[in-house]
């Protein structure tokens, strides 16, 4: 079983924070978080439970929306990984979506602990003028991301890189920033994925002391 980073991080460690709808009640603390943004169930909450290697630490739903606050899951007391509610369903009313991203910009705009943002897109289809839009907006803030291709088992492994292009075309993603084809249920990308995270973070903080 893995239960870590090579010299670093015990990911056995790993537990569920908090639920915060408001700033005030984000954790104390300095500790850098890793953000992860994108539509309703498109796969947030099971890309945290493959990377920390924990099937029922953030809960996941068949139903869309089920993130309705910001979850904060601590990471060996060394990061947090963010569950951020998804946008673009539905089946809520209009004043549950102002909410929704009310919570999500507050959190991107303002949270000085915030390294990295993870922005999950599905393998299978183009983004969405939501995708677009947060893809833009988080390109215009200038916070380090990159974009996570979910789903990439439920397409042949022949199709992956087509697929890649395009979404890198839609959505203007540079030839290099980060992209990666990751599936939650094979564990596929997973090794890759841990690398560029660790890598980004580390450089993070390194131009932040300097």
């Amino acid at each position: 079983m893995d239960t870590g980073r090579p010299g670093q991080m015990d990911i056995s460690n790993s537990r569920y924070e908090l639920t915060a709808v408001k700033p005030e009640q984000y954790p104390a603390g300095d500790l850098p978080e890793i953000a992860l943004v994108g539509r309703s169930n498109v796969g947030k909450s099971s890309l945290i439970n493959s990377l920390l290697n924990r099937k029922g630490l953030a809960r996941v739903s068949s139903e869309p929306g089920k993130t309705r606050g910001v979850n904060f899951y601590n990471v060996d007391d060394t990061l947090y990984f963010v569950d951020l509610p998804g946008y673009g369903y539905a089946k809520v009313s209009k004043v549950e979506k102002a909410s929704w991203a009310k919570m999500i910009e507050t959190y991107l705009h303002t949270r000085k602990q915030l390294k990295l943002v993870i922005m999950l897109v599905d393998i299978r289809h183009s983004p969405t003028e939501d995708d677009k839009l947060m893809y833009r907006w988080i390109l215009d803030r200038g916070i380090a991301h990159m974009v996570v291709a979910a789903k990439a088992d439920k397409i042949s492994r022949g199709r992956i890189q087509g697929r890649l292009s395009e979404i890198r075309k839609t959505l203007g993603i540079k030839a290099d920033a980060g992209l990666t084809a990751y599936s939650s249920e094979t564990g596929q990308g997973r090794e890759q994925l841990w690398s560029e995270l660790e890598k980004a973070v580390l450089e993070q903080t390194v131009n932040e002391q300097i």
